[in-house]
Parts: structure tokens; C-alpha cells; sequence
């Protein structure tokens, strides 16, 4: 029988769950599929999404768990999901699954032994769920979830609603919100915290703080079974690659300066990439999604700078807010002669002044500057970026 607690654990947070902005992701997903994850950095709303879920269907028996919650100190998940069937349940959902001690083994467990229950969980995005306890990956649907767009900002933050853009609307100009005369301002606060929903409440840099440390301190050491003085140099390189970044990356000098082989920098790069605390920007030498030399680090998106650094360099900030934007749809490349390249267009990003001497003689290349409203020709507001998903 399942404990009742449960039951009114998920009826609170149902009321305090709010449906003013429902993720870009969440028509994306497969909800009725059998195994579904969806894995994301912390603080980017993938719980808020699943409560959404719930608020939304209509038909079936449904009971959402977190896996910190002190029920599992003295019982296991297999063993709700089996009372949970038993008592007609249809679809369960389990929060936080990196947190639970044998998630993978028993997951596959529930998977095979009930085909007619449906079963999601979130994660951090450190799991590698191919590379879990026991094999997943055939089984397993996985859906990577980041924080909010502009576009999704200006939803959930100042009630301004508008469709999203493909990259071939936004480079001929046609980005319109009708609702705001003047968008720069509110980009300019998008920037510096609008990019996780939980900066609606107060205390947004202690709590972001607070999120880096959880990030580093606990979820990349726990993944990669790091001891703590690991761990302590894991968050050196952090606050290194923050007073740097973008720059091209040097494993020897990095090595040096937080005192490991150079043989266990990619590996670091690499941890707190999937953590959403940095972007590897590569080269096109992989020919897919995330292969290819690592050409610049970048902090992985504006708001996270904006919490590790008291001097944000406003050139470093347009990159990064471009790059973090368009990762989400689109292969974004090093470009040889410019700062990105996606789908064979080449861009340049800079400010009010830039020039376009950089990409002379380059097809298909376009200027995207700050502090412009409105675009024409090869030229392109930077903000309009920021509405693409």
C-alpha cells in the first residue's frame, strides 16, 4: 500500500505549481512513452515541467516522487513502483534520480517487469545514462532540457508572449514583439539573471552560488566517484575559466594552475560541461554534434557570469549569450575566420560600432551587434537571437 504521505507531498506541490509558462521542451517530449528521462543542469525548471504534466492530463492514476524524499531511507523504488501498479497506478514520475543509490539497475527492473507502466525521471545532467549501472540506453528515451530563451523570459517574467523564431527569420529581420517599443532594457536584464526561472524569486546570486557549489561539490564528484580534494580543484578550475573565458583552452597551463596531469583536464572540461557550467565551443574536424578539437571555453550562459564574476567583459557576455542561445537547436561551430558558424552561415558578434571588415569576401555571413533594436541587411540585433527557442 502506498504511504499517503506521497500522495500529499505531490498534491502540495501540485498547488504550488504554477502554468503561467510551460518550457519549450514540454511539447517535445514523449510522455507516454515507457522510459523517459529528461536530464538538465540544475535550477533550469525540469521539476516544475513534470508537475505541469501532471496538472495537464487528463485520464490515468499518476504519483510524483522526488528520490531524496525520506521515504527511501527505509524502502526502495522497485517496491513502490510495484505497490503503485498494483494499486492501478499508470504513470509515476521520480524526481532527481541521481540521488538515489542503484537508479539505473532498478529502473530497468520496473521497466521489464510492468510494460503497461509508464515511467519519467529527471537528472542531472552530468548521468550518462548509456554509461549507467545496468544497460538503459535501448530502453530509454532521453530529453535535454536548458534554461530559459529570451523569448521564455520575457513570458514568465513580464507576461510578454510570443511564438518562437527559426534562425531564417531571425536573419532577415522579421523578429517582432509588438508588446515592447524599446526591447533593450529587458535584455540587459535577461543577461545578467534571467536565464534560470528560480531568479524570480529573491536572493537570485546566493541562491545561483549555492547551485555551483551543489553542481560541483556534490553531482560531478558523486558521477565520477571524485575524492574531495578532487573536487576542491575541480571548483579551482571553475573560478579559473570565469575571469577567462571565452578563450582558447591550454591543458598544460590549466594544469599547472590547479595542480593535476593534463591528461585529466579534458575530462574535468568535459564534467563541467554536462553540468551546464561551461560550453565547449569545437571545431568542424568531428563532422557531428559534439565532436570536433575544442577551440574556446566559454561559461555557459550569461546569468552564471554575471554570479561568478564582479567584472563582466560585455564583449565576453555577447558571445556567450549568443553561443548559449542557438546551441540549443542548432551545430554551432569555431569558425576560422570569424567568432561562430552554424548551418554554413558565418557570424561576427560585437557591438554598435562594429565594422564589417571581418567577414569581407565571406558568403554567407552576417554582423550581429548589440545594442541596436532593429536589424537590415547583413546586420542583425544581438537580443533577436535570443527568441529561437
Amino acid at each position: 500500500m502506498i504511504d499517503n504521505r506521497l500522495y500529499a507531498y505531490m498534491s502540495e506541490l501540485l498547488k504550488q505549481t504554477p502554468m503561467s509558462l510551460v518550457r519549450y521542451k514540454y511539447d517535445q517530449i514523449n510522455w507516454e512513452g515507457r522510459l523517459v528521462g529528461i536530464v538538465g543542469p540544475r535550477g533550469v525548471g525540469k521539476s516544475t515541467m513534470v508537475l505541469q504534466r501532471i496538472k495537464q492530463s487528463q485520464g490515468g492514476h499518476h504519483l510524483y516522487v522526488s528520490a531524496d524524499n525520506m521515504y527511501f531511507s527505509n524502502h526502495n523504488l522497485v517496491d513502490l513502483v510495484d505497490d503503485f501498479v498494483k494499486e492501478g497506478g499508470t504513470h509515476i514520475y521520480i524526481d532527481e534520480i541521481h540521488k538515489y543509490a542503484g537508479w539505473s539497475r532498478e529502473l530497468k527492473q520496473s521497466y521489464d517487469m510492468h510494460p503497461n507502466l509508464h515511467i519519467v525521471f529527471t537528472g542531472s545532467s552530468v548521468l550518462d545514462i548509456k554509461q549507467g549501472e545496468m544497460d538503459l540506453n535501448r530502453r530509454t528515451v532521453i530529453y535535454d532540457m536548458q534554461g530559459l530563451s529570451f523569448r521564455e523570459y520575457l513570458h514568465l517574467f513580464h507576461q510578454i508572449q510570443c511564438r518562437p523564431y527559426t534562425l531564417a527569420e531571425i536573419l532577415h529581420c522579421q523578429v517582432s514583439i509588438p508588446e515592447i517599443d524599446h526591447p533593450l532594457p529587458l535584455f540587459r536584464d535577461y543577461l545578467n539573471r534571467g536565464y534560470y526561472p528560480f531568479a524570480l524569486e529573491n536572493d537570485f546570486v546566493p541562491k545561483m552560488i549555492q547551485v555551483v557549489a551543489q553542481t560541483v561539490e556534490v553531482d560531478i564528484p558523486q558521477y565520477a566517484d571524485m575524492k574531495a580534494s578532487t573536487a576542491r580543484k575541480l571548483k579551482r578550475m571553475l573560478a579559473i575559466l570565469a575571469t577567462l573565458a571565452p578563450f582558447k583552452p591550454s591543458m598544460k597551463s590549466l594544469a599547472n594552475e590547479i595542480g593535476v596531469s593534463k591528461n585529466n583536464v579534458p575530462d574535468y572540461l568535459i564534467y563541467l560541461e554536462r553540468a551546464g557550467m561551461i560550453g565547449l565551443l569545437r571545431d568542424d574536424t568531428g563532422g557531428i554534434r559534439n565532436l570536433g578539437k575544442v577551440e574556446k571555453v566559454y561559461i555557459d550562459n550569461p546569468s552564471l557570469m554575471s554570479a561568478l564574476t564582479s567584472e563582466v567583459n560585455i564583449g565576453n557576455l555577447r558571445e556567450t549569450f549568443f553561443y548559449n542561445q542557438m546551441r540549443v537547436n542548432h551545430d554551432v561551430r569555431d569558425s576560422k575566420a570569424s567568432d561562430f558558424s552554424i548551418d554554413g552561415y558565418t557570424f561576427e558578434i560585437g557591438g554598435r560600432k562594429k565594422g564589417k571588415q571581418q567577414i569581407e569576401g565571406i558568403p554567407n555571413s552576417f554582423i550581429v551587434k548589440d545594442d541596436i533594436e532593429t536589424g537590415h541587411g547583413i546586420v542583425i540585433p544581438l537580443w533577436t537571437f535570443g527568441m529561437n527557442y
